[in-house]
């Protein structure tokens, strides 16, 4: 069986051309061979709505369209930078946009699949903005504006965060294990699969008598990146270079 792909933290953005070109010869090459294609959240630096149409949004959108139209099942699920990625956006590509978190069975293993913002607990600050801004009537607030008022709005986020990030420290920002324990532990998972935290490795540890397994996503960076490909036999990491 071919195997199941995984991405997350691309980040995509007008101003990252080398990064949009390589996955795009990812959604070319790679991930046609693949059964599924799964993209664990921020696939996009900032997504201000299914309406932008600035470069190089169509481009992508329709490569996406070209993946699924050639057999590749894929799947789409919400980041901190993405979280507003809609049904335009799924009607065009033929993605499927999941819930966070969303349990499925993969190569006969209970998988749970995040992003992975919310086993950030320690992180007490942004789990109280993320509320906040994910609430449906703040968010209908911003997509009433025009798009240059959200374009200004989400260039500020962008450096306020920056400056945030730069505040907090390494262990703050990562997962909680605990966190970690109590959702494997709801969704009778034995391997759980997120990005978020730009730490790629591979978790191995006991619940409950149990072995399990957390695997992080690595970010995808100018000159590479890299996606889990996972099948009977396995995962494994695999490089993705421009070209």
């Amino acid at each position: 069986m071919p195997a199941t792909l995984f991405i997350s933290d691309l980040h995509l953005a007008p101003d990252r051309p080398v990064t949009v070109e390589c996955f795009l010869g990812f959604l070319r090459k790679r991930a046609r061979e693949a059964q599924a294609l799964y993209i664990l959240g921020d696939l996009f630096d900032t997504w201000i709505g299914d309406d932008d149409d600035q470069p190089p949004y169509p481009e992508i959108r329709a490569a996406l369209r070209r993946l699924t139209e050639a057999g590749t099942s894929c799947y789409l699920m919400h980041g901190n930078r993405d979280f507003l990625i809609g049904r335009t956006f799924t009607r065009d590509t033929g993605c499927t946009l999941l819930a966070d978190p969303t349990s499925v069975e993969l190569a006969g293993t209970p998988t749970l699949l995040m992003h992975g913002d919310l086993l950030c607990t320690d992180d007490v600050p942004y789990q109280k903005f993320r509320r906040r801004i994910r609430n449906p009537v703040v968010r209908r607030l911003f997509l009433w504006k025009s798009l240059p008022k959200r374009r200004a709005i989400a260039d500020d986020y962008r450096r306020k965060s920056g400056v945030a990030i730069a505040e907090k420290t390494p262990a703050i920002m990562d997962v909680n294990q605990r966190t970690v324990e109590e959702y494997m532990r709801r969704f009778s998972a034995r391997r759980l699969i997120h990005g978020h935290t730009h730490r790629p490795a591979d978790h191995s540890f006991t619940l409950d008598g149990n072995p399990v397994t957390r695997l992080v996503l690595a970010e995808w960076h100018a000159d590479r990146g890299e996606i889990l490909a996972v099948s009977e036999n396995g995962w494994e990491r695999e490089e993705i270079r421009p070209g």
